[in-house]
């Protein structure tokens, strides 16, 4: 019997099981490959994380990094790529390359770096997940080492302005996202009807640009006039991590079906009450029937009623 594997990653919202890209693609892949992960959401009454997020356990072994888990989870026998070619398993490592190298950047400045988005989604969100106190330093450590890693790769001052990085980066994602869209083609998954580890990876970048609500958003805008992505991220959260378009789980519809039967029930005791009302109104002595005869004759025709006025 394999051992039992625990993974500690970020947790979702936004209709997504996880916002955060690395814990994504290693959800996704275990979803392809059938392997038996125990999820373990980081929230606010968990010890913040000091290393890197997500990190898989196994018995004594300590797995953090999305290749080495993945890698760890091939070697189980949970292999989402057993029936690659080698020319595929070459294009894989290319277009995950790819990925990190042109897609990677503007994802993290649209998160943590992009000032109106970090304020007001990301640094809020994440604090409300980290412990006391530390939800008061661990987002902005993450904003810092997001903007480190842009620069290392993509250079800044003094050789270039912060503006020109903004925008070399948001011109390679674009891009980017143009080459995936058609690589994908028509096809459900990008090598063939099987999800691979490529797929995991494109769903772990793509999905949280796709559904996050952001202030700014440049890069959600250019991925939506891209049909045919956008359609494989909501493909993947139907089929495998049985959410609809809309973000809701089997069990949190029975909640929303519950919320609307109460609803339903509320609206029909008020529907009640007002012919109840209508009813009393009709027959108070206050109304006598000349004044209801001659607003009769007031109304004239279906145009001139007030009601009608206000009808859409």
């Amino acid at each position: 019997m394999a051992a039992p594997m625990e993974l500690s990653c970020w947790g979702g919202d936004w209709g997504l099981p996880s916002l955060h890209p690395e814990s994504l693609t290693v959800m996704a892949y275990a979803k392809f490959s059938g392997a038996p992960l125990t999820v373990n959401t980081i929230s606010n009454s968990w010890r913040a994380p000091k290393g890197d997020v997500p990190v898989l356990i196994s018995e004594d072994i300590v797995i953090s990094q999305p290749a080495k888990i993945l890698n760890f989870l091939r070697k189980q026998k949970y292999n989402a790529d057993y029936e690659l070619s080698a020319k595929q398993g070459a294009d894989t490592l290319a277009y995950i390359a790819l990925l990190e190298e042109k897609l990677l950047p503007a994802l993290l400045h649209t998160f943590w770096v992009e000032a109106e988005n970090y304020c007001s989604v990301t640094k809020p969100w994440f604090a409300s997940r980290i412990a006391f106190p530390l939800r008061f330093y661990l987002p902005g450590k993450m904003s810092r080492a997001a903007l480190n890693r842009i620069l290392l790769t993509r250079g800044g001052p003094p050789l270039c302005s912060l503006t020109e990085v903004e925008a070399q980066i948001y011109r390679d994602a674009k891009e980017c996202l143009n080459l995936l869209s058609k690589r994908l083609g028509t096809s459900q998954f990008f090598f063939g009807h099987t999800p691979t580890t490529l797929d995991a990876f494109v769903f772990g970048f793509l999905a949280p640009i796709y559904k996050v609500c952001f202030p700014r958003v440049q890069l959600q805008e250019h991925l939506k006039q891209l049909p045919n992505l956008c359609r494989f991220c909501d493909d993947i959260l139907t089929c495998y991590f049985r959410l609809t378009v809309s973000g809701h789980s089997p069990a949190g519809q029975d909640t929303a079906d519950a919320n609307l039967q109460k609803l339903t029930q509320l609206v029909n005791k008020e529907s009640n009450l007002i012919e109840k009302m209508d009813d009393n109104l009709r027959k108070s002595p206050q109304h006598p029937p000349r004044k209801l005869t001659t607003l009769k004759l007031a109304a004239g025709g279906e145009g001139s009623s007030p009601l009608n006025r206000l009808s859409p």
